[in-house]
Formats: C-alpha cells, structure tokens, sequence
C-alpha cells in the first residue's frame, strides 16, 4: 500500500496561512476595531464595543482555501443590558466598516462581513452581553437574540482537544474538504465537530484520516434512521444540521462514501504513491501533493532492511558498490549511526 504520511504533513503546510498574509490579516482587523470603536463613541457613546477573536484562528484549525483565501471571526461585545433589537445593533456596526473596503460590507444573518477582495475577509458577529446572563446574546438578523458562547467552544476544543497536534490536522484536511468540494458542503464548525469526537489517531495522517472518515460515517448512519445531528458541545448547544435538507444531507452522504472509498483504495490496494496521490487529489485538489511515481512502501522496506544488516554488524561491500550481508567482500566496521540517527 502507498504511504501517503509524508505527503499529508506537506499538505498540512500548504494549506497554512503565510506570515504576510497573517500580518495583512492582523493589520486590517486592528483598523476595522478602531473604526468601530471610534463610530459608537461619536454615534452611540452608550453602547462600547469589546473585542474576542474566534473560531478557527484561536483553535489554530484555520485554512488557506483553494482560492488562497481565508478569513478571520472578530467579535463585536457590548457589555450591557439589551437596547435596540440585534439587527440595529448590526446595521450600526456596518455602518461603521462600509467604507474601510472598496467592496460593500456584507449584512449577513449572524454576522457583518468586510471583504478584501481576492484575500480575505473579516466576519463580525455582534453581541449583548448582559451582567445577569452566563453566556452572550448573539444577534441574528430579522430574529430574536440567540444565547451563544464563542469563548466557551474554543476553550473547549483548546482545553480538550489541541493538545492531539493530529487532530488539528484532521480538521483542516477535513475543512479543505469541504472548501473544495463546496455546494453546501459542512461548516468548518461541523468538520471541527464531527473530526474531535470521531477521530481515529494513527502514526500516518492518511490512514488516521480514514479511520476517521468511516467513523462519521458509521455515526451517521446509526444517526440517519430519521435523525441526522451534529450538536455543539457548548453553549447554545444546538445542532447544526437541523437546517439541511434531504439534498444538502444526500450531497454530504455521497461525497463522504465516495472520499471513504478512495481512500480504501489510496491506503489499501494502490502501491504507486504517485497513482494514490492522484486518488487524494479528487478531494483536496492542487494543493495537495504529487507523490513519487514508485513503490514507496517497498523502497522503504529496502532501507529498513539494509539499515537492519548495517547495525547488526554484518554488513559487507558488493563490488559493484551496494551493501549487504554476503559475506564474500569487504565487511564494514560496526558503527551506530544510520540515516543521521546515533543508535544509543
């Protein structure tokens, strides 16, 4: 079978977002919270914007998609009783943004988003934070105020998940994923989710990927017998796929046999890491790597064997220049490096 580890943390890296563009990024959300807090002490000094990263930035789960883009979650709190409804409340923070870009701030359902075209974009969602309440009013547009606690799922997933470094990973190949594939494809909440309490660890990416793959996949089958869930494991503790349809639902489905089904055949049957490559690409596109157009697994299993013979101390020179442990030439002093490696 190709081993494919080696590739996977590559496109790990691919998919990380560079310095520039995390200082650009870290610039522009600095400027957004000077607009806004310079708007609401001119506009409305009684209400004083507070401000909470989110999201995958914090959870160190952020992607670059394959439009090289990416976008960062930046709260907006208002450490107060509640006053005007939610979509005011809104409306007033993008009308302290609309002209930061050249492109029109967005007014979307639970946040206000502030495009830099063909870099990134910088979500804002807004919320009450009243001194009786446990958890932040979050508001939505056209509806009522929605309990919700940002700081509550990324402590959670820092708390109990981010020390498994391999879990990170899964989710961003799970979101990259999802970001190729899209058509409604799952939230990188969802991914984040179904990856944290699905996750099968192994030593190699590819077949932990796997692994875990069919493991949501068995979740949801047990699930989808009239049920289809994917609660939040925080407040407000809802479940996100109460608004899928049967066809958002089937898409997903479908998508995740075939990916399950590839890497079947990736892990368990291709040898050519080249050919296997080509299989992850289907669902990663180009930012995943090409691999080498030969048997890894058997130059491998080469190595560890000659590496075997040279530490036992019953290596020997070929005269046409290779090593092993024929013992008609020249016999190798004993020594306890290999690759690089004192063997202690």
């Amino acid at each position: 079978m190709a081993n494919c580890n080696k590739l996977f943390l590559e496109f790990d890296n691919n998919l990380n977002i560079s310095k520039t563009k995390k200082d650009k990024l870290k610039s522009s959300k600095d400027n957004i919270r000077d607009e806004i807090k310079d708007y609401f002490k001119k506009n409305h000094p009684e209400y004083i914007p507070q401000f909470y990263i989110q999201g995958s930035y914090k959870m160190k789960t952020m992607i670059l998609t394959k439009d090289n883009e990416c976008d960062l979650d930046d709260g907006v709190h208002f450490k107060r009783e509640v006053g005007v409804t939610g979509t005011t409340l809104q409306k007033w923070v993008k009308e302290a943004v609309k002209d930061i870009t050249s492109t029109p701030a967005e007014h979307k359902k639970k946040c206000i988003r502030v495009i830099y075209k063909s870099d990134y974009h910088i979500d804002l969602p807004v919320y009450y934070f009243p001194e009786d309440k446990e958890h932040p009013l979050l508001a939505v547009k056209n509806e009522e105020l929605e309990e919700s606690d940002p700081k509550e799922l990324v402590d959670w997933y820092i708390e109990e998940k981010s020390e498994d470094l391999q879990l990170n990973r899964i989710v961003k190949y799970l979101k990259a994923w999802g970001d190729y594939k899209r058509n409604k494809m799952p939230s990188g909440l969802v991914m984040t989710i179904l990856a944290s309490n699905n996750i099968d660890n192994n030593e190699r990416d590819d077949i932990a990927l796997k692994n875990t793959l069919i493991n949501i996949q068995n979740k949801i089958d047990e699930d989808y017998n009239g049920i289809f869930e994917c609660f939040v494991p925080v407040t407000p503790k809802d479940d996100l796929f109460t608004d899928y349809d049967d066809t958002r639902k089937n898409n997903f489905l479908t998508n995740l046999t075939s990916f399950i089904k590839d890497a079947e055949k990736a892990i368990d049957e291709e040898k050519n890491q080249l050919a296997a490559s080509k299989l992850w690409r289907k669902y990663f596109g180009e930012k995943f790597p090409l691999g080498e157009d030969e048997n890894t697994d058997e130059k491998e299993n080469a190595l560890n064997e000659l590496k075997g013979i040279i530490l036992s101390g019953n290596a020997y020179s070929q005269k046409n220049g290779s090593i092993s442990d024929k013992n008609n030439e020249v016999k190798h002093k004993p020594h306890k490096n290999y690759g690089g490696q004192q063997i202690l």
